[in-house]
């Protein structure tokens, strides 16, 4: 007979009795009242887990709405699953690929079936019928053997392949309706939860979206996010060609040894794009423009690297490059802005001391020399280091910084001065066809690994930070990544497996009892997915060794 056990519940503040083996829905039905919100999830001692989770031993949940972190990513899950049910329906012979995020939904591609106006609302109403359904999510979990023969029967070469290359005993996957899944997280109690989504035509293929953060009744408004997307299309076709798609195929090229020359052809993609843009200012310099490139990207994004080799190319083509950060001109410490939690916020525009900048820049462009401030991040102030820079016959100035796209920044400068580069980490390698890397997890995972080594910052204050950064590059970067001259996609096809070992010895040192340890634990179980590759095949330029240390460039 099973004994009671209290459980905590954060969101009533109270112990709950209930008896061993219910599960958070029982636990739920004991404090729905109580509650002001319809949980979709939950935290159990702080990692997140489906409704249908059992309880056996006295815990600490924290129920959780569809507008947190962790609602809205179960949410998403969901509607994929909800999606793959609606085509294997309709068009039963089709494949979806749901490749990453943009326009504020998630882009899908589909085989086997055109893509047709006509096809797509075929799907939405599927979908809709499957969610008016109220259809559960049923979690099961059996040997990995036999599962990897269900998706075998299911056609689902991807999922077989990364199952037989990651070695799990036993693995959990969902069933809908009679169709399996797997996902690296939790799925919503049943489809009725989903009552908010879209799905329409975009570009070559579909996007889906679940709700809008601020409107949660409604689906978000789509954004024109087109040369994103020509940045994201030009590295999956070059992962086709290639071969690594997806992690199965990643950790199958490790098994065979071919890592060093993976990881050669990733790098050459990397030197060829930069290529390319040194060509496009070097062509626009000499017709009297691009006197200044900006460089600009959201956090971990790689951007001092590459403006260090954007140099280096640009060197080539006969120019010779002068470089400012515009870290260099934050305003002291005491007089940086504020976000909503009170702290520090770097990530703002208004960060920076405008005046002083614009007056310098206009002072170089005038051919004069010019004092460079050097900011201390330690005392958080400005100093001055003897610094110097006056631009010579044939220079060209590259500034470096997280605000190079926004107007405002430059606004006194003639616009035919400026080439503008945004520069992010487009991961565009999957788990599988179903579960894609999302970019902020990528740059996040970079992140922990650089503030560890060079700044002294553990992972669980990194992660901690990380909400107020995302929110900052909302509010202040992605905004103005549209007016970009070029794209670069700083992601590299191999990076997680790299950066796999270390990352995740950092976030084993997060501490169970503490919030950040349901994020730390998310993503280790996603990198869970990738085989190790070590970092002595990475050449010293790479732009990963700005975060993993052993760069042949000077920070």
């Amino acid at each position: 007979m099973s004994k009671n056990i209290k459980v905590y519940c954060a969101n009533i503040k109270e112990y709950v009795d209930i008896e061993g083996g219910s599960t958070l829905m029982d636990l739920l039905e004991k404090v729905r009242d109580r509650l002001v919100f319809d949980p979709i999830c939950a935290t159990v001692n702080n990692k997140n887990e489906g409704l249908s989770y059992a309880i056996f031993q006295p815990k600490e949940v924290e129920f959780l709405p569809i507008t947190s972190s962790s609602g809205s990513r179960v949410y998403i899950r969901s509607l994929c699953m909800v999606l793959y049910r609606a085509l294997t329906r309709c068009f039963p012979k089709a494949r979806l690929n749901i490749c990453h995020s943009i326009s504020r939904g998630y882009f899908c591609m589909l085989t086997g079936v055109e893509n047709t106006e006509e096809n797509v609302a075929k799907l939405y109403n599927e979908m809709r019928t499957l969610v008016e359904a109220d259809l559960p999510f049923e979690r099961q979990e059996r040997l990995t053997q036999h599962v990897i023969q269900i998706f075998e029967d299911q056609g689902l070469d991807d999922k077989v392949r990364l199952l037989k290359t990651t070695h799990e005993l036993y693995t959990a996957y969902y069933r809908l309706d009679g169709i399996c899944d797997t996902f690296y997280g939790c799925l919503a109690p049943s489809t009725g939860y989903l009552k908010v989504f879209d799905l329409k035509p975009y570009k070559d293929g579909l996007l889906l979206q679940g709700f809008d953060s601020e409107n949660p009744n409604f689906p978000p408004k789509p954004i024109v996010q087109d040369k994103l997307y020509q940045a994201f299309t030009q590295y999956l076709k070059f992962n086709k060609i290639v071969g690594v798609r997806n992690a199965g195929e990643l950790n199958q090229v490790t098994d065979r040894h071919h890592t060093a020359e993976l990881i050669n052809v990733a790098e050459a993609l990397h030197e060829k794009y930069l290529g390319r843009i040194s060509d496009e200012i070097t062509r626009r310099y000499h017709e009297g423009g691009a006197r200044i490139v900006l460089i600009a990207g959201p956090s971990s994004s790689g951007k001092t690297t590459t403006t260090k080799r954007l140099s280096i190319q640009l060197m080539t083509n006969l120019l010779k490059p002068q470089m400012i950060s515009l870290d260099n001109y934050f305003v002291n410490r005491d007089f940086t802005p504020r976000d909503e939690d009170g702290d520090y916020d770097y990530e703002s525009l208004y960060a920076l001391d405008l005046e002083q900048f614009n007056s310098d820049l206009k002072d170089i462009l005038e051919g004069k020399t010019v004092q460079l401030p050097y900011y201390n991040f330690e005392l958080g102030r400005r100093e001055q280091r003897g610094d110097t820079i006056k631009l010579e016959e044939n220079s060209i100035l590259l500034i470096e910084g997280i605000h190079g796209l926004n107007p405002k920044l430059t606004e006194s400068i003639d616009e035919k001065m400026k080439f503008r580069v945004f520069v992010s980490a487009l991961t565009t390698i999957q788990i599988d066809d179903h579960n894609w890397v999302p970019t902020t997890d990528n740059r996040l995972l970079r992140r922990i690994v650089r503030d560890s080594k060079y700044r002294g910052t553990s992972a669980a204050e990194t992660i901690k930070r990380w909400a107020s950064v995302r929110r900052g590059e909302e509010k202040w970067i992605f905004p103005y990544q549209e007016n970009a001259d070029a794209t670069f996609n700083s992601s590299l096809l191999y990076e997680l497996a790299v950066i796999k070992d270390i990352a995740e010895a950092n976030l084993r040192s997060v501490p169970a009892d503490t919030p950040e340890y349901s994020e730390a634990y998310r993503l280790r179980k996603f990198l869970s997915y990738f085989n190790p590759i070590s970092e002595k095949y990475l050449p010293s330029t790479s732009l990963l060794r700005e975060f993993l240390g052993g760069s042949s460039f000077h920070y």
